[in-house]
């Protein structure tokens, strides 16, 4: 069953850093590109960032540009996200999936169903 396992969440104070790990179970994440997304509550999810599979091209929404830095390690079947000048707007669950390639659209592949998420809540 493919599953995707979220971590790496917390409270942090603003101007906070915080870093999301994505692992899967099931299938191997290295075969593809992967994307960030995250869901404030009364809002609908919306996509952070993505990775390429193989070639490092990465994709960054106009909020997050400069702050986050996406990135994988194919060995240990990980995708990272790391958060730096964390803002209270950046409060929300965070999630992984597949993301179609290119990824500059970040447009979410139907491939398993979404984990469980990575709350981040940033507030003083």
């Amino acid at each position: 069953q493919v599953q995707f396992v979220e971590s790496g969440g917390g409270l942090v104070q603003p101007g906070g850093s915080l870093r999301l790990s994505c692992a899967a179970s099931g299938f191997s994440l290295s075969y593809y590109a992967i994307g960030w997304f995250r869901q404030a509550p009364g809002k609908e999810r919306e996509a952070v960032s993505c990775i390429s599979s193989s070639d490092g091209e990465t994709h960054y929404v106009g909020s997050v540009e400069g702050r986050f830095t996406i990135s994988r390690d194919n060995a240990k079947n990980t995708v990272f996200l790391q958060m730096n000048s964390l803002k209270p707007e950046d409060t929300a669950v965070y999630y992984c999936a597949t993301v179609y390639e290119p990824v500059f659209s970040c447009s979410r592949v139907e491939f398993g169903s979404w984990g469980q998420g990575t709350q981040v809540t940033v507030s003083s």
